[in-house]
């Protein structure tokens, strides 16, 4: 009798067990966890890029003031495009090429005018 209920008892939890298991795998597969799943994968590996693009940044600012150093080159402080803030990635370079509007001559050219 007592052997009866033992292996009911077992078997039933086992069963409890199984269900919640293969319920909690079918949950992870919906469409929305697995986009959920990716997104956040995604923004781990921008912050890893992240990372890992400011510390080249380091190293080359680094080798680059030694290799000044063994040249006796020297870097103008007030240059801001000379500073050597690396915790910051540089903005693009095509807004900067916008913003130095200055350099642009303030007529047009038109080839087609000459002739």
């Amino acid at each position: 009798m007592f052997r009866r209920t033992f292996w009911f008892t077992a078997g039933a939890a086992a069963g409890v067990w199984a269900t919640t298991k293969v319920n909690r795998k079918l949950r992870q597969l919906t469409p929305e966890s697995l986009a959920a799943q990716a997104a956040d994968k995604a923004v781990e590996a921008g912050h890893r890029l992240k990372e890992f693009a400011l510390d080249v940044r380091a190293g080359m600012s680094q080798r680059e003031d030694e290799l000044n150093d063994a040249l006796g080159l020297t870097q103008d402080p007030q240059d801001p495009a000379l500073t050597d803030d690396v915790r910051v990635l540089p903005a693009p370079r095509r807004l900067r090429a916008i913003q130095n509007d200055h350099t642009r001559p303030k007529f047009s050219y038109n080839r087609n005018e000459d002739h």
